[in-house]
């Protein structure tokens, strides 16, 4: 069996033969992308008597890159390009190595591409993509084309093409494909401006769609309490700071609950391969969402906090005796002499020391923390690296407990119905608790041996690893790592 690690985990294929060659594709596409060029390298293994076909990969369709691309391009400045790293690596072009490559051939490395950097829709056109290509470079019909035309048209742009001293066919070849995959510049600003937009949409509809639907429910939420909380009583004293405080909370509860679900892998996968849930929902951008709730919670918990602290603690505690009559029943009948009255309270304590550890959990989270790219004293270098990230994140389970604790001793709400945060809680820890359960049983279910260890270009790291008994693969599954000498938690 045969793992890629890269930074971000890969799904693979495994294939069963004996000698091990590598294969590697990529797809340019220059132009104005959201980020940076998407590279990706293929291992395939190939026995000595047949080569391996590539499996269709079942990974999660991003659609980030995907273009509509043709004799008559759709939009301005992006070309499609196969990288073949000059002649070195003519093997990674033509299977065979005869210096002939083939419309098939063709075809499979667009498609290849196209699939591992999940551009779903030049991978269904790969067939007319490699038609055209053959049309323009093989206009003999010979049924095939030589090394280095594919190297001069396709690394090469029609620009720097120009310069070659190759010959003049080279350069009109290079053009006229060019002319076929790149359009001339939309001169139109409004045009312009409305391409990139209706492009971007098509791209990414089903991020935006689920972003917008979590910002319309934190809105819906925050609104809800706002105007509730503006006709009672408790305005009158505090004004526009209560409601903005109760509006935040509201918000607070529901992505306090909400954050769990994007890191139980086991659910998602299960959704992702079982239902069709992942044709409108983006699964794999999990972890973005996760970073996405948690600044919506930083903001929550600014809002919360600082209207309370700044705004209606100070206001309570200057309002005359007519004013602070309709708050007796909340805080009792002598009226708070100091701002130390609030703090002390369970409300207030709580509410302190969540602020506290959700600073240090999402200072540690950031990249620079997290990925050690701080040059911290020898004295601090156990705050930053994957082991701090993965310790402070651990400091969340005081923060749900003393959450609850928060929610339930409230000032201005006395009814246990409409003390609600351990509602929005209780199927999110639950699920979330039966996950952590999963994956403490599965990691130590089964074990494996390393049998092999291999290096390649590309940045490939190859684990060759026994098959535990009664293991059933499937196409499309991918597995963690764990490297104990660096660190026991990450995988």
């Amino acid at each position: 069996m045969e793992i890629q690690h890269q930074e971000n985990q890969t799904k693979y294929d495994s294939l069963s033969d004996t000698e091990s060659t590598e294969s590697t594709s990529r797809i340019a596409y220059s132009g104005q992308l959201s980020g940076p060029l998407v590279t990706t390298t293929n291992k395939t293994r190939t026995s000595n008597k047949k080569n391996a076909r590539f499996k269709e990969e079942e990974c999660g369709d991003y659609s980030r890159c995907s273009r509509r691309l043709g004799s008559r391009p759709q939009h301005q400045g992006r070309r499609l390009g196969i990288l073949c790293n000059g002649r070195k690596d003519k093997g990674k072009v033509d299977k065979n190595a005869d210096g002939r490559i083939t419309e098939e051939e063709v075809k499979e490395i667009i498609s290849l591409s196209a699939g591992a950097n999940k551009l779903s829709k030049i991978q269904e056109r790969a067939e007319e993509y490699a038609a055209l290509i053959m049309e323009e470079l093989d206009p003999d019909n010979l049924g095939y084309i030589e090394l280095y035309n594919l190297e001069m048209l396709l690394i090469q742009g029609p620009a720097q093409s120009s310069n070659l001293k190759s010959g003049t066919d080279s350069r009109v070849l290079s053009q006229l494909l060019s002319q076929k995959l790149v359009p001339t510049k939309e001169h139109n600003p409004i045009k312009r401006c409305y391409r990139k937009f209706a492009y971007f949409v098509e791209d990414n509809w089903r991020r935006i769609w689920v972003v917008a639907l979590w910002l319309a429910i934190c809105a819906s939420l925050f609104t809800w309490k706002f105007i509730q909380y503006k006709d009672r009583a408790v305005f009158d004293v505090m004004g526009y700071c209560v409601t903005t405080a109760k509006g935040a909370a509201e918000t607070l509860k529901f992505n306090m609950a909400l954050i769990l679900l994007p890191v139980c892998r086991n659910t998602i996968t299960w959704l992702r391969s079982k239902t069709k849930l992942g044709l409108v929902i983006p699964f794999d951008d999990n972890i973005n969402f996760h970073k996405v709730i948690a600044f919506g919670i930083a903001v929550g918990v600014g809002l919360h906090a600082g209207a309370h602290l700044t705004c209606d603690f100070p206001r309570l505690l200057h309002a005359t005796d007519e004013e602070y009559e309709p708050m007796e029943p909340f805080f009792g009948e002598e009226r708070p002499d100091n701002y130390w009255w609030f703090v002390k309270g369970t409300e207030g304590w709580t509410g302190v020391v969540m602020v506290v550890l959700m600073a240090i959990a999402f200072t540690l989270a950031q990249p620079w923390f997290r990925r050690n790219r701080l040059n911290l004293p020898k004295s601090l270098k156990r705050l930053s690296g994957f082991n701090a990230f993965w310790y402070s994140h651990h400091l969340f389970v005081i923060v749900y407990v003393l959450f609850v604790v928060h929610g339930y001793y409230l000032y201005l709400s006395k009814k246990w119905y409409k003390k609600t945060t351990w509602m929005y809680l209780a199927v999110p820890v639950v699920l979330y608790t039966c996950e952590r359960l999963i994956r403490a049983f599965r990691s130590g279910y089964k074990t494996v041996r390393i049998l092999k260890v291999a290096v390649y270009p590309g940045n490939v790291l190859a684990l060759h690893m026994s098959k535990p008994q009664g293991f059933k693969y499937s196409s499309g599954q991918y597995i963690y790592l764990n490297c104990a000498a660096i660190s026991p938690f990450q995988w």
